[in-house]
């Protein structure tokens, strides 16, 4: 079976420091695969609030995870703090994609725990449908 490979943009938008918590680690003593998306999910919240946006307020519209890659590099444990960094790329008509990057904070030298994409659709929960990226959203991040 092919291995997904991820294959990370030269440049991200955002960084923020994220503690490991004690109730982020699994039955093997570091960080379980589940916490990981919950990381992910906690950076693209504080990606957006950056930007003065919610997932339900994107510029006027919603957003819903289409789909979401995760390549697992290095473990992390309790006490860690994580520098995830995250990008928006790949903007078309409906859609575009998040890149992150988690990387232990806590040693001298970083190292890339994961990385990983979500795919995001533009939604307009009230409709139940995909609805456009707003142009102010691709004006802002396709400079």
């Amino acid at each position: 079976m092919p291995r997904i490979k991820i294959m990370q943009p030269d440049t991200f938008q955002f960084s923020s420091m994220i503690p490991v918590r004690i109730t982020d680690i699994n039955y093997g003593g570091h960080v379980g695969n589940d916490s990981i998306l919950s990381i992910i999910h906690e950076a693209r919240m504080q990606f957006l609030h950056h930007y003065g946006y919610t997932e339900m307020d994107f510029e006027g519209v919603g957003m819903i995870m289409s789909d979401v890659a995760i390549e697992f590099k290095n473990e992390l444990f309790y006490g860690d703090t994580i520098k995830v960094s995250v990008a928006i790329t790949e903007i078309s008509k409906v859609s575009f994609a998040l890149y992150y990057k988690l990387e232990s904070a806590t040693t001298s030298q970083p190292v890339i725990a994961a990385i990983a994409r979500t795919g995001m659709v533009c939604y307009n929960y009230g409709a139940k449908k995909m609805t456009a990226v707003p142009e102010k959203i691709k004006n802002r991040f396709t400079q």
